[in-house]
């Protein structure tokens, strides 16, 4: 598994994924989901990754941070491609960019925010580290036009392994 910045050659395969009936739940697109990973990586202020395994697109993640100096943290998205869950390549993703994250730009602090009842991505995001912080009561509008809870997770720098 690597990291690698985002291309626009990504976004085909990119699209595939998102339209997959297990990422499309978490991640919204609509009708157009080929506007919706462009708009994604077009969206300023992040850093897109693209995450690849045997030699094929396998998902996306990003961060992006708060700079100010007194509430200085980043925060993670992630998505996979169905096909590969269960294999520790999402864990690994994630702990890859943490370990990023912490060591080459100085984070003291990192947050993700899964839906409350995504256990699979609560499962991923544990074995990195993170640790429940608190629910985030209706704080996303999901693809059925209702407003679902988020769990908010963090993980501190001193607790990356």
């Amino acid at each position: 598994m690597t990291l690698r910045p985002a291309e626009e050659s990504d976004i085909p395969a990119l699209v595939a994924i998102r339209r997959k009936p297990e990422v499309f739940r978490w991640w919204r697109g609509g009708d157009d989901m080929e506007k919706a990973v462009r708009e994604d990586l077009a969206e300023d202020g992040g850093h897109k990754y693209t995450i690849v395994h045997a030699g094929r697109v396998a998902g996306w993640i990003q961060w992006h941070a708060e700079e100010d100096p007194d509430y200085r943290h980043a925060g993670i998205d992630v998505y996979l491609d169905p096909d590969l869950h269960g294999r520790g390549l999402g864990t690994d993703a994630v702990r890859t960019l943490a370990r990023h994250l912490v060591r080459d730009r100085g984070h003291h602090r990192l947050t993700i925010d899964p839906a409350a009842d995504n256990a699979p991505a609560i499962r991923c995001y544990t074995k990195v580290g993170f640790r429940p912080v608190g629910i985030m009561r209706k704080s996303e509008r999901g693809n059925d036009g209702t407003w679902h809870d988020g769990l908010l997770m963090d993980l501190l720098a001193e607790e990356l392994d």
